[in-house]
Formats: C-alpha cells, structure tokens, sequence
C-alpha cells in the first residue's frame, strides 16, 4: 500500500515538473503504469553489462540516452523522431557487425537540442549527472543536416534514408471529436504541440496549419492558444505529447504518423486522425558523419546500414516512406 501511494506521489510531481499541473478542464490520468515513458519496459539499452539497476520511471529515469558511453566505439546523435525504432535498427546493425555488440551509445533528444549539446563538446547534464558523449554521426531533417554541412559541424555528403508524414494524435476515444486540422483552432480543445525552438518537426506542422487553414490558424495555435494556455508547447514532443494525451492534459497533438503507428501497435491508449494529403508535410531524413568524430569509420558503416534492406523493413513496419 505504501509503495502504491509513493507511486502516486511520483507521477504527480512528475506532471507538474513537466509543466505545470493538469488544467481544471482535464480529466484526471488514467494512463496507470510502472514505466516512464509508459512504452519502454527496459527494452532500449544495448548495453551488455548493465550492472546494478536503479531507475525509479517517474523520478530517476534516462529515457532519450541510451548504451554504455564509457565503452562506446560509435556514438549517434539521433533527432527523436524515431526513438521507437532504434532499439530494433541497433540490434539488426550489430547483427551484420558483431564486434560492435554493446559499443553503440545513441541519444534521441530533439535535433535542435543535439546541436546544443554538439556545440558544447558533447558535455551534457540531465538531474544531478554529467557526462560527455561526443557524437560520430548526426541525424535530422534534410534541411538541416545540411546546414550543419554547410556550417562546417557535419561532413557531406548526406545519407537520406527515410521520409515521413504528419497525423493527429488524439486520446484513445478522441473525446473533442477530432476531425481536421482546423478542428485544432477550436476554443475548447486544448493542444501539445511540438516547439519551434527545440524541435524541427514544428517547421512542418506550422506548414500543415498553413495549408489547412492559411496563416491565421498558425496563428491561432502557434500564438493565441499559446497566450490563452490552449496550446502547450513541448521540449521533447515524442514524449510529452503521447503522455499528455493519456493523462488528460491535451486532447489533440501534431505528430509523425510514424508514431502513431508505434503507440497502436503499444497497445496505448492514443489513436490518431489522418491528415489528407493536400494538407500535408513530408518530412526528409538524412544524417553525416560530425567533423571531427572519434569513431568515423563507424559513423560511416551506420550510415551504410541505415539505406540497407534491413534497416529499410524496420523504418517501413513504422510506416516511413523510402527516400
């Protein structure tokens, strides 16, 4: 019974150090779990020797950095936006190269954020930790990589290995009767959105918006939903945004529809809404080697594997497009 209410305890102050606590208008959460976030189980960490585990979900949690930086031989920057599907492309990569089983550190942060950390040295804190993980290979939306290239921080050319389109994310049930983009301008409905100045999927949501309802709806949910506190705004939209929803803070997002193909197949309590394809945004992925990498002969069999066969079934079970 103790831990049970320390459990409770837990998720509440976890809720409102991540924004605030749930507006008057929210149902109380109902996504009751022992893990945070409610879809990873373990099941991320390639590391081979974990050694003594201590991971409290709702408190002491690491969810975005993933493997052992102290014996990594290959170190990915990876834009989130497919954090889902890393798990299974790194154990497939180490399957074609064994002597890299359990070397492999990778953290899915959105890309603006790893630029941060890249500028920084690869030097980061989450809580009260500090460590330093300098990247080999970065990956991000086209357009950005290739400024990186052109800013002299990533080495060309770039792979592209993966396309993706949006979708509404909505709770399971979609209880505001969800239907289009234009519903999203709505009084009454209450959004997470992804934040433009952290994550590069907003760049193509705003321009979802803009189709679906020219400028004066971006302006409505990039400005006065956020002025009004209809719209809150992420830091790291493939999480907060699903989790939200589940726990009755939103009640409608903008994702990637690869992700909400990965929480039906979780069996999670979201369900999305298709956006029509003359509103919609296809986003481009791509990735190279950073300037200076430690391991670049590596970062350039990652990027090898990422247009193989192999890591091609993955992307496409989740519904991205080939490039």
């Amino acid at each position: 019974m103790m831990a049970k209410r320390m459990s409770r305890h837990a998720a509440a102050l976890w809720l409102a150090l991540c924004g605030g606590a749930i507006s008057a208008h929210a149902a109380q959460p109902t996504a009751s779990t022992e893990f945070y976030p409610p879809w990873q189980k373990g099941a991320n960490n390639p590391s081979q020797d974990q050694g003594f585990e201590f991971t409290v979900h709702e408190a002491d949690n690491l969810a975005d950095f993933h493997g052992d930086i102290a014996n990594a031989r290959l170190i990915l920057y990876v834009g989130g936006n497919y954090f889902f599907a890393m798990a299974p492309l790194v154990k497939a990569f180490e399957t074609k190269h064994p002597e890299l089983k359990g070397k492999v550190y990778y953290e899915t942060i959105p890309p603006g954020l790893l630029v941060r950390q890249m500028k920084a040295g690869g030097r980061i804190t989450v809580g009260n930790m500090t460590w330093t993980a300098k990247p080999d290979a970065y990956f991000a939306g086209k357009i950005a990589v290739q400024r990186l290239i052109d800013n002299g921080l990533l080495v060309g050319p770039p792979t592209i290995y993966a396309t993706n389109q949006l979708a509404i994310m909505v709770p399971k049930g979609n209880p505001a009767h969800v239907k289009t983009l234009n519903d999203l301008g709505r009084p009454d409905i209450h959004l997470a959105l992804s934040n433009p100045e952290f994550e590069g999927v907003a760049r193509q949501i705003k321009a979802a918006f803009e189709k679906a309802g020219g400028k004066a709806l971006v302006d409505t949910v990039y400005d006065a939903k956020v002025k009004d506190g209809t719209t809150t705004l992420t830091r790291m939209h493939h999480r907060q945004t699903p989790v939200w929803l589940m726990n009755g803070r939103a009640e409608a997002g903008v994702t990637w529809r690869s992700e909400t193909i990965f929480q039906k197949e979780r069996g999670l309590a979201t369900e999305s809404v298709e956006i029509p394809p003359e509103q919609n945004v296809t986003g481009i992925y791509s990735g190279a080697v950073v300037k200076d990498a430690p391991h670049p002969e590596e970062a350039k069999q990652w990027l090898a594997f990422l247009i193989s066969p192999e890591a091609q079934d993955i992307f496409a079970h989740y519904g991205f497009g080939k490039p």
